[in-house]
């Protein structure tokens, strides 16, 4: 269940009055005070004089553009979080909203489970408007980095820490799943530090045996083995007065953990085969997609270098938790591979948007890049259509937080089970059948029809159905 810290008040904005009265009765008991309205043109005088958290906007409702909507909604009330709910045929104004600062797009209509998830994240964010001691000016425009493209809220406190911290010269450690932008984020804090005209370093401690590994890192002099037939430098060395990403830390051989933790606290480094030590003013930088406490549990980790490494904490989310982002990255990745093969103008159709919204992304934004540049290979010029993804994307289904795709059921399986089920239980009466499902008897005869039941559970009853004592209704 996704509970709020504190009660939020949230706005539905709908075109259904039903739905709207049936999500804010089921979101009340989850912490939220919810309001609602069909009208949308008092909805930004409202929020002037209400201090709503969210806003929940159909993208098709009458009146002014959805776009033109969100903005005067984030002029009017700072920091309120805008949710975009679109169909098929409202995908791009929904992007163009995501662009002008919305922070987040549901399919339309509206699901509780999925409207519960995205109220519990981007509600995640503190508000500017609430949270008077905060600095940053109330009308901030989302922040922006090169290669790093996204205006969700999780990517958005990424980015905030990010820059906060990039000046300082404190080891940062960059956790998140392969493919979400680690080494992305990695560059941009030496980009933005003082160390900016210095070298960027990157070594992969994955990529190299231990031997391969220390040498790489510490250098080696002449003779230290075999082949060393003359002293090289290493990556503490060269990365002087700059910046060495120690990418896949985890990986780290259990043996060079000591050697590596020596050299963070003495700034200094002695090569493979050496008698002498060299300074080093390097700002270390590590990434992992590994849990290290658990890690450290199980003894693969050492403590003390954790804690070295681990000055400042950056988690890098995963795409399928920055919600509205999927569509920019895609646009982003559509317009570069359309470039640069000559196919300009290429668009997304509908379709297209909906299933990659609905696919998990288990590769993150790698495995969207390389799925767009197949796309995009493959697509003829126009529209990019489900025939150019690939299987497993096109084939995802948009499923509610927390059930499994193999748990759902097309809606007529689950009625032609649940019609079953009533009849056995009063032994193919009909009308009996037809009471207790809601239905009259020529609804449950159609619906018998359709299914193919007729003739199975109504056969060996039908003696009975004649002589009930009860009549139709």
């Amino acid at each position: 269940m996704n509970v709020p810290p504190r009660i939020e008040r949230v706005l539905l904005v709908d075109r259904s009055a039903s739905t709207c009265a049936a999500l804010a009765r089921s979101l009340g008991p989850r912490g939220y005070d919810v309001r609602w309205t069909s009208e949308p043109g008092d909805v930004v005088a409202r929020v002037r004089s209400e201090p709503f958290g969210a806003v929940v906007l159909d993208a098709q409702l009458p009146g002014p553009d959805v776009l033109a909507l969100c903005t005067a909604l984030l002029r009017a009330a700072p920091g309120l979080r805008v949710v975009i709910a679109c169909g098929l045929g409202t995908l791009d104004s929904a992007v163009r909203a995501l662009r002008a600062g919305a922070a987040d797009f549901l399919p339309h209509p509206l699901e509780l489970e999925s409207l519960a998830g995205a109220l519990g994240r981007v509600l995640q964010t503190p508000s500017p408007r609430r949270s008077p001691e905060r600095l940053e000016p109330p009308t901030r425009e989302p922040l922006t980095l090169a290669g790093f493209v996204g205006t969700s809220a999780p990517v958005q406190r990424l980015l905030d820490l990010t820059f906060r911290v990039a000046g300082s010269d404190a080891s940062v450690l960059i956790t998140g799943e392969s493919g979400s932008g680690k080494e992305v984020i990695a560059r941009a804090l030496h980009q933005r530090s003082n160390r900016r005209d210095g070298p960027f370093v990157a070594i992969n401690c994955a990529a190299l045996p231990e031997a391969l590994l220390e040498s790489e890192l510490f250098g080696h002099a002449r003779g230290a083995f075999t082949d060393a037939k003359s002293a090289r430098p290493g990556l503490f060395q060269r990365a002087h007065h700059g910046t060495l990403f120690l990418d896949e830390i985890g990986e780290l051989p259990l043996g060079l953990q000591p050697k590596l933790l020596r050299a963070l606290q003495e700034r200094a480094v002695r090569p493979l085969g050496g008698e002498n030590e060299y300074p080093v003013d390097v700002r270390i930088l590590a990434a992992t997609n590994q849990d290290l406490e658990a890690a450290m549990a199980q003894r693969r980790f050492r403590e003390d270098l954790y804690f070295r490494i681990n000055v400042v904490h950056l988690p890098v989310p995963a795409l399928r938790d920055r919600g509205g982002d999927v569509l920019l990255l895609a646009e982003h990745f559509l317009e570069h591979f359309g470039q640069r093969s000559g196919k300009l103008g290429l668009e997304m159709s509908p379709a297209v948007a909906e299933q990659l919204c609905a696919y998990e992304w288990p590769g993150n934004v790698r495995e969207l890049q390389n799925c767009i540049e197949r796309a995009v290979t493959l697509a003829p010029l126009g529209v990019l259509s489900s025939t150019d993804l690939p299987e497993r994307v096109a084939l995802a289904v948009r499923s509610p937080p927390g059930v499994p795709l193999e748990a759902l059921e097309r809606m007529d399986a689950v009625e032609r089970k649940h019609i079953t089920r009533v009849l056995e239980a009063v032994s193919g009466n009909k009308t009996l059948a037809a009471r207790t499902l809601g239905f009259d008897r020529s609804t449950l005869y159609r619906k018998l029809e359709q299914y193919g039941l007729r003739r199975v559970e109504v056969r060996d009853a039908a003696a009975k159905d004649r002589n009930s004592p009860h009549p139709p209704r």
